[in-house]
């Protein structure tokens, strides 16, 4: 069964006096989650804006990444599926059929 989706990604950058600050919402249309990442310039170091953007930007998307695979993991652990209680999320997976049904 085919599923498309579209999900909109809104990012906003703020410097001020060697600092940037990022904040990414991802809305789903049914729920909105929200990254933060900064950074901050050493004084003694050339002022390059695309860097401290590239650096907080980069750093709220990681946050943002993180929440939502954290969600996927709470949604499927409701769904019936063990927690693997594992550090590595790379093998997180949906449960099959018959796990769900405890068979």
């Amino acid at each position: 069964m085919p599923h498309t989706v579209e999900w909109k990604v809104r990012l906003y950058l703020f410097e001020e006096e060697g600092t940037t600050k990022a904040r990414v919402v991802l809305d789903t249309g049914t729920t909105e989650l929200t990254g933060h990442g900064d950074a901050h310039r050493n004084p003694v170091d050339m002022d390059v804006p695309e860097i401290g953007d590239e650096l907080a930007a980069g750093r709220a998307l990681h946050d943002l990444g993180r929440q939502l695979v954290d969600v996927a993991e709470r949604d499927i652990e409701g769904m019936g599926a063990a927690s693997t209680g594992r550090r590595d999320r790379s093998e997180t997976g949906w449960p099959l059929p018959d796990q769900m049904q405890g068979g």
